[in-house]
């Protein structure tokens, strides 16, 4: 599966457009990386708990998103696009979604 934030794909030809495709999860914080945060923020520096978190719910939307995809038959997703936002105290949704396309 080719996966590109551009409108199309440098040496390849879109055939068809098979519509959007999105994938998402919603992650909450627990209290054990918040208290671990609270601590890192006092004396500065990433915060790898929830680094790691964030990359682990990208790579689960994107995975959902390649799923969508391939169950209409494309071999490619144009312009995708990530977006988040809240959707209650402490938990956040991340929406990853494109144009699902076959190429040649």
């Amino acid at each position: 599966m080719i996966l590109v934030t551009s409108d199309n794909i440098p040496g390849k030809t879109i055939k068809t457009v098979l519509g959007l495709v999105k994938g998402n999860t919603i992650r909450s914080r627990n209290i054990g990386r918040d208290v671990m945060a609270a601590f890192k923020n006092m004396v500065g520096g990433e915060i790898t708990d929830y680094t790691k978190m964030m990359a682990e719910a990208r790579e689960q939307a994107i995975d959902r998103l390649i799923e969508e995809a391939e169950q209409k038959g494309a071999n490619a997703v144009v312009a995708m696009r990530f977006t988040t936002t809240s959707v209650m105290q402490a938990a956040a949704e991340l929406l990853v979604y494109g144009t699902a396309v076959i190429c040649e």
